[in-house]
């Protein structure tokens, strides 16, 4: 099934790119945009064969491992994802300790005592952050801790990659790892919350109780594993969109991952790496929802029996 999804994502990706306006012989030739120039420039990039042909010579490429050439830049597309993509993963996995770290413990708390008090301030305030986009919370971040606080490396243009310094390659990746955190955090409190009340509600979990074990071991060695199924599918999902979902916010603070990539890059026109750029989050998403599965398996067997 997942060679069958590549396959129909690689179409997409490849009939899709050549549906974005501009015209790549304008951009690369300039001044020299002639009809004998841009026949002979058709020729060399292989634009003057049918759609179909063109698929399969870039199919072709792909599976050995040849995304192309930027028009542009004139460097391998896979060099400059290869320079990217480690930027994404890093805010990804920064952003997931952080909303898992805040999520499991809050929600726990709030499953204890439905309805009370705290479960309705979290309640409240998890329904809050989920309705503020990203976008949002980024500009108002950045303009109370970078402008008006003054905290460094945390405007705007600001990144240092993790080779250069790792501590200030932290401190220019927390904004954004925060932002991205926060709408994390809403979807895995709220799931777990509502797995962990029904399953406190399981009669293993009151004989449980009748032994004398404390709540803080019955929630953690009890209740957690069987609540955590939905947890993890959620977080497969999740997971994969903020490969794609992180883009804008990279783009607003400058950050060359490979959502600042992809931007510019439709802005020049440069098609191959637009393409090679939503060919690996496409694929990189797919195979991260399949890793969960695998994962879920693990943590329940009943599922694979079933």
């Amino acid at each position: 099934m997942l060679i069958g999804i590549v396959f129909i994502i690689s179409v997409g990706a490849f009939y899709l790119i050549h549906l974005l306006p501009g015209d790549p012989a304008a951009v690369i030739l300039g001044t020299g945009d002639s009809p004998q120039n841009r026949a002979r420039l058709f020729k060399e990039l292989g634009l003057n064969k049918p759609i179909l042909e063109q698929y399969f010579v870039w199919i072709k490429n792909v599976l050995h491992g040849n995304l192309g050439t930027s028009f542009i830049s004139q460097t391998s597309v896979w060099s400059t994802i290869k320079s990217a993509l480690p930027i994404d993963v890093e805010i990804i996995v920064l952003s997931q300790i952080l909303a898992f770290a805040v999520a499991i413990p809050t929600a726990m708390v709030s499953a204890r005592k439905p309805d009370g008090w705290l479960d309705r301030l979290l309640g409240a305030t998890s329904f809050t952050l989920l309705s503020i986009p990203s976008f949002v919370v980024i500009v108002l971040l950045v303009l109370f801790i970078a402008i008006k606080l003054g905290v460094p490396h945390t405007g705007v243009s600001s990144y240092v990659s993790l080779g250069q310094d790792w501590v200030v390659n932290l401190e220019s990746l927390a904004l954004p790892s925060f932002t991205l955190a926060l709408g994390s955090f809403v979807v895995y409190y709220r799931v777990l919350r509502s797995d962990l009340i029904a399953t406190l509600q399981e009669e293993y979990i009151t004989m449980a109780r009748s032994k004398g074990i404390s709540q803080r071991r019955i929630m953690w060695r009890h209740a957690f594993r069987p609540s955590s199924v939905a947890l993890l599918g959620t977080a497969g999902v999740n997971i994969g969109g903020l490969l794609a979902g992180g883009f804008i916010v990279q783009y607003l603070l400058s950050i060359p991952g490979l959502g600042y990539t992809l931007i510019q890059s439709i802005g020049l026109s440069d098609y191959l790496v637009v393409q090679g750029i939503v060919l690996v989050v496409s694929v990189g998403v797919i195979l991260i929802n399949f890793a969960f599965d695998l994962i879920i398996n693990i943590v329940d067997p009943r599922i694979s029996r079933e």
